[in-house]
């Protein structure tokens, strides 16, 4: 059912769409389409931090391209000089990752804008955020420091999936997901805070991601959505392809989620931490309070094939289920 906002925000957002078929230009054109929000904001911080979406360290579609990357650098050569921080905090190895997906070419590519690679587990710093496990018992989980320093404009560059466990991903789900920690290395991961985060039943996976990205969110940037190839059924790893060739650029995550959500053909009543987020003011939800530039939703909307594992996922907002053994699956 919808979640009616507890603190509807008196401001608009500003979301662009836009359509192509070279996914660098895309990229560059969707945040040209906001440049007016942008270019304040950039000049107020000292750096950019790039935070990616390394889903999986083996299969490109799920995860960020470097060519979102290019088209990003691009947008930022005249309007800001550097230095820029390509980062994430994989579930698996972000090294292997950046390896696999030819992200450490991209340093010297982009040498005059001073472009670094970062891990944020290998990193290790961190702040605490609260989550819950599946008894609704409260348990710490350690987030990626650098996305709450305030000298760093956090641009989110992710891309809009089906989910086998939240139904939608996209610029909210990369940014909470992505900033739990794990122990680093190539080997299974002594622990990682992201099952603090990904839990059973489905009413945590919706509350968890709403409560990081309250923590989060005082500090996010802009985001750029890159669907010039989507992916729709068993997301967000395995899932496949869609050719949709559109990107969307916002500062307001919430919008931009929202926008996308459509532009999938998806329910947004059936989006819970999303509509949690909105409810509490960070940021627009309500489409009459968000003005799209560019291309229209309905010129190119796609029905996007649900998850198989959609039903399950879909009782988020029905009573609470019991927890496995342990409090978290």
């Amino acid at each position: 059912m919808p979640v009616k906002p507890l603190i509807p925000l008196a401001s608009r957002s500003t979301v662009s769409l836009v359509k192509g078929e070279n996914r660098r230009k895309l990229i560059f054109d969707a945040l040209v389409g906001i440049d007016a929000d942008l270019k304040p904001a950039l000049a107020r911080k000292k750096y950019v931090l790039i935070k990616v979406n390394m889903t999986s360290v083996t299969n490109q579609l799920a995860s960020t391209h470097p060519d979102t990357i290019r088209g990003i650098m691009d947008y930022l050569a005249p309007r800001f000089k550097g230095p820029v921080i390509v980062a994430e905090a994989a579930s698996n190895d972000t090294i292997v990752a950046y390896d696999n997906f030819k992200f450490n070419p991209l340093v010297a590519e982009f040498k005059s804008q001073k472009l670094s690679l970062l891990d944020f587990n290998l990193d290790g710093s961190y702040v605490i955020s609260p989550t819950i496990d599946g008894n609704a018992h409260f348990t710490p989980c350690r987030i990626a420091a650098r996305l709450v320093d305030t000298d760093a404009f956090v641009l989110n560059a992710c891309i809009a999936k089906t989910h086998n466990a939240v139904i939608y991903t996209g610029a909210v789900k990369n940014m909470s997901m992505g900033a739990p920690l794990r122990t680093p290395g190539k080997v299974t991961a002594a622990w990682s805070d992201k099952r603090r985060v990904h839990v059973t039943p489905n009413q945590m996976h919706q509350y968890n991601l709403f409560l990081v990205a309250q923590k989060l969110s005082p500090n996010w940037g802009a985001v750029i959505l890159d669907n010039y190839e989507g992916m729709e059924g068993n997301g967000p790893t395995s899932g496949d392809l869609v050719p949709h060739r559109i990107a969307m650029a916002s500062r307001d995550y919430i919008a931009a989620d929202r926008v996308a959500v459509e532009a999938l053909g998806m329910d947004a009543n059936r989006m819970g931490y999303l509509q949690y987020c909105a409810a509490v003011g960070m940021g627009n939800y309500d489409l009459s309070k968000i003005d799209v530039k560019g291309e229209t939703i309905a010129a190119v909307k796609r029905t996007y094939k649900p998850s198989p594992s959609f039903e399950r996922q879909n009782t988020w907002d029905g009573p609470l289920q019991p927890a496995p053994a342990g409090g978290r699956g």
